[in-house]
């Protein structure tokens, strides 16, 4: 049994790998400050759910952007999971090559997200990922990741323009039925939600036309299904396509 961990800024996902499909997954908020001892209680609770031991585990492979759970993690997996642990970095075997860009500035996420990516989808190939902030990575036909782009997250633009405006409501994150707002929420959905896709669209246009190729393009994270109707240049969405990437990566170095 391989356990995997995606630490993001907003969440942990863990996944559990039996003969290389995804048995379960569960997400924990990664902004709640928790010791090594908490988070093992929580992965005790949600492998006996999933009917696991964990001492069943004997592979770990953990990509992290936030340091601080980084630390806490290592020093669980030390003290009460004695598997192989790989951690994601541009420092071990990869399926693609990192070219023109400082390998060390690649969060483990996107590493993950390109692996997978090109594996299963080949190049040259556009990802964007729904999550705090809305990230595309490329990656060409030779399985060369390029760079992208970092862009606003949906949830951190109405938490944004919650906490900077004093009159602004948080809204729920879908579309409204007609572009124009008949009240505050309806006009704040219109601008989150049908902006974000037209920023959505406009981005991989430039990014074509940089590319001057045409190119596969998947979505992942949380809020691609709600945006996928007004998304026309995405092929597919992947939700799990972080925690794969993790998984292949453990398969490479193990």
């Amino acid at each position: 049994m391989i356990l995997v961990i995606d630490v993001g800024n907003t969440n942990i996902t863990l996944g559990l790998f039996e003969k290389e499909k995804l048995k379960e997954s569960w997400r924990l908020s990664s902004k709640v400050a928790r010791t090594e001892d908490e988070i093992w209680v929580f992965m005790n609770m949600l492998c006996r759910d999933a009917n696991v031991d964990v001492k069943d585990i004997n592979g770990i492979a953990l990509g992290s952007v936030v340091p601080s759970v980084t630390i806490s993690l290592q020093r669980l997996i030390n003290k009460r999971l004695k598997a192989r642990l790989v951690e994601v970095s541009s420092d071990i075997k990869l399926s693609i090559t990192i070219k023109n860009v400082d390998p060390h500035t690649v969060g483990a996420d996107r590493i993950c997200n390109a692996v997978a990516g090109f594996e299963d989808y080949g190049g040259p190939l556009i990802i964007v990922d729904f999550g705090t902030a809305t990230t595309f990575d490329i990656v060409s036909q030779k399985g060369e990741y390029l760079g992208g782009i970092i862009a606003p997250g949906l949830e951190s633009t109405v938490n944004s323009l919650h906490r900077y405006a004093a009159k602004l409501p948080m809204v729920d994150l879908k579309f409204p039925s007609e572009i124009i707002g008949r009240t505050t929420e309806t006009s704040m959905q219109s601008g989150l939600m049908y902006g974000g896709a037209d920023m959505v669209e406009g981005l991989l246009s430039r990014l074509k036309n940089e590319m001057g190729a045409e190119m596969r393009v998947i979505a992942t994270g949380g809020l691609a299904p709600v945006l996928l109707p007004e998304l026309p240049s995405v092929e597919k969405i992947e939700p799990t396509l972080t925690l794969i990437g993790l998984f292949r990566i453990f398969q490479m170095n193990r």
